[in-house]
């Protein structure tokens, strides 16, 4: 991955990101939390597709990560924009004990909450929650609009597969109240193919 890029997106955290690039290739392969496969594209396919969309979210906010797994995208968010207040849920106590490990690792303030997102409904509400690759977008928006701000926003990232997910989600987001809903890419001319996320409106 080129210099300038990383430079581009992480400005003064671009020596962070390449530690936890470190991690994930090592640690994060013999742990079970990134395939071997995957490392040759971890800028591309996971880093860079994170991190283009960064400057979404507004200077502040609260972000929650849900199914963080090996960190992508909260870590990735968190070392972006160290403005945002991130936290990182996840139920397996190996992902948890993994991140936990991470965040001391690249000195990151951020919390790592080892919990399944309907233990916390009714607790906690966040400006922003986050997802990638955690669950079709009908069954992830019964987890994560509930843990939304008022207004708060849903971020999920999603592939080819957006539309049509979208499409059968509608009666949820109905019967949770959701407002506006809408698809954006990002990234493009950086990551190809651009990242897909769809946003969805708290009421």
């Amino acid at each position: 991955m080129p210099a300038a890029a990383i430079l581009g997106l992480f400005g003064s955290s671009s020596t962070v990101v390449e530690s936890y690039v470190d991690v994930l290739a090592d640690r994060g392969v013999t742990r079970g939390l990134i395939g071997p496969r995957e490392v040759p594209r971890l800028w591309e396919r996971h880093i860079l597709n994170c991190a283009v969309v960064a400057p979404l979210f507004r200077t502040g906010a609260t972000v929650a990560d849900l199914g963080s797994g090996a960190g992508l995208p909260g870590l990735v968010l968190a070392i972006a924009r160290p403005d945002l207040r991130v936290t990182l849920i996840d139920s397996l106590l190996r992902r948890a004990t993994f991140l936990s490990e991470v965040v001391d690792h690249l000195g990151l303030s951020v919390e790592v909450v080892r919990a399944r997102a309907e233990e916390l409904h009714g607790a906690c509400r966040f400006d922003y929650v986050t997802a990638r690759a955690v669950a079709p977008l009908d069954r992830l928006v019964c987890w994560a609009l509930p843990l939304c701000a008022s207004p708060g926003e849903v971020v999920a990232w999603k592939g080819s597969s957006a539309e049509q997910e979208l499409t059968t989600a509608r009666p949820v987001l109905r019967k949770h109240g959701a407002g506006r809903v809408e698809i954006e890419r990002f990234g493009l001319g950086v990551v190809s193919p651009p990242a897909t996320v769809v946003r969805i409106q708290s009421s």
